[in-house]
């Protein structure tokens, strides 16, 4: 724990408040210790069940973890805005960061031109009653998705595929639920079930998605929800493969008590076919965003799904945010219309996946087994991780500690293609080799 920082309290309900206090306030960081139990009752003159209880309700609120033997510390990232900004380290200079995650700027649409045609045709100001889903957006979402076989009679807009998710698990969840998750997964979305103080139950991926008997064990214990990646999975770029979707449709068929949702972020920028499960549980959705593909700054995602699901998502949304912004809508369906776009972005996804596939097959003539079926990512397993990203660190290379992805799974880095060229995948490859002295290959289920 950060040794400048006195947490104060004789209630739990003040206990918690002075760490939520310090975590705001940048004195205690991502990954300090907290006292144990018993030695911050005795500090603070109160019984341990009372800093217990302080600290199940940052635990329920996603602000803290504990964290087996290393105790109980803050979240990489909680769910509480800090007074300053609060940003990662910067990389030294000269040193290349491969850590973030996001898609090469260079190979994304430009907007200007759609922006500027978008400024020419606008039509009047619309009112609170007269927003909603725009109908030629809903349209040519219905058949990009039925194209790749998703029903979408039912469908809405949200903020981007994680605002999606948190309105589904929201709607349909309520605090101490579980949740049947990848493991290793999505980060934010880690951070977003600890958030709404669900419970995660992690199962295993390997290249062609969710392991079925993994799977089955999660649904077993009582899981209210499952979140599967279609494909570009992060961090390990798995994609659930035709021969897997009818495993786990057969496995999920008709459960009425469970939410499926499908989460396909890559969309058009994936060079893999998508194998849907949606309609194999009663209660399902399947969201897909525009960011990967035409750039982070646009917020915003399909979700089609079941008639109650849809419904209660475009229910909480009207009665909280509202609406995603026509605007917005009428942008995203003038960079879907037009050609150009769709050429640059068939280009994004070929040079994503000669980046990939060079940086992999380079760790592969090393000795070094990295995973990566699809997507931006290389998930590289390792026998330590606070040792690879100093290594690499120390050579000129940030990657990402895959800490921040696993819930039980083994150490890994991930490693972003997307700010990589064809000639840094030998040098990167060299650096990788060099710090991960490999004794051979590792999978990455658990």
């Amino acid at each position: 724990m950060a040794a400048h920082y006195q947490i104060l309290g004789s209630t739990s309900a003040a206990i918690s408040a002075s760490v939520e206090t310090g975590i705001r306030s940048g004195a205690l960081a991502a990954g300090d210790a907290l006292p144990p139990v018993r030695a911050l009752a005795t500090a603070l003159a109160v019984s341990p069940a009372t800093v217990a209880r302080a600290y199940q309700e940052l635990r329920q609120r996603g602000l803290v973890v504990t964290a087996g033997r290393h105790g109980t510390r803050v979240r990489p990232r909680p769910p509480v805005a800090p007074r300053r900004a609060a940003h990662a380290p910067a990389p030294a200079p000269g040193t290349r960061d491969v850590s973030h995650g996001q898609p090469d700027p260079r190979l994304l649409p430009p907007l200007g031109p759609h922006l500027a045609a978008l400024a020419d045709t606008v039509g009047p100001p619309v009112g609170y009653a007269t927003t909603g889903v725009h109908p030629a957006l809903a349209e040519a979402a219905r058949s990009r998705l039925a194209a790749d076989g998703v029903p979408a009679d039912e469908l809405t807009v949200t903020g981007g595929a994680l605002d999606g998710i948190e309105r589904l698990l929201a709607t349909h969840l309520r605090p101490g639920d579980a949740v049947g998750l990848e493991d290793p997964g999505w980060a934010n979305l880690l951070d977003l079930v600890a958030a709404l103080g669900l419970r995660p139950v992690g199962f295993p991926v390997d290249d062609e998605g969710p392991v079925v008997s993994g799977v089955r064990d999660a649904v077993s214990l009582g899981v209210r929800a499952l979140v599967v990646t279609s494909r570009a999975q992060n961090p390990t770029g798995a994609a659930v493969s035709a021969g897997r979707a009818g495993e786990l449709r057969a496995l999920l068929a008709g459960r009425p008590d469970l939410l499926l949702i499908e989460d396909d972020h890559a969309a058009e920028l994936s060079r893999l076919p998508v194998h849907p499960l949606a309609g194999a549980t009663p209660t399902w959705a399947f969201v897909r965003s525009v960011s990967k593909p035409y750039g982070p700054d646009l917020r915003l995602a399909v979700l089609a799904g079941d008639e109650v699901t849809v419904s209660r998502v475009a229910g909480r949304a009207r009665v909280g945010a509202g609406w995603v912004s026509t605007v917005l809508q009428r942008l995203v369906l003038s960079l879907w219309r037009d050609p150009a776009t769709t050429a640059l972005v068939d280009r994004a996804a070929d040079a994503y996946e000669r980046r990939r596939r060079g940086l992999l097959a380079a760790l592969a003539e090393r000795g070094v087994a990295g995973h990566g079926r699809s997507g931006i990512n290389v998930w590289l397993p390792v026998p330590d991780e606070t040792a690879t990203v100093t290594a690499l660190r120390d050579t000129g290379w940030s990657v990402a500690p895959g800490g921040l992805s696993r819930l039980g799974s083994p150490p890994a880095v991930r490693i972003t293609v997307s700010a990589l060229d064809d000639a840094d995948l030998v040098p990167l490859a060299d650096a990788v080799a060099a710090a991960v002295r490999p004794a051979g290959p590792v999978g990455f289920t658990a």
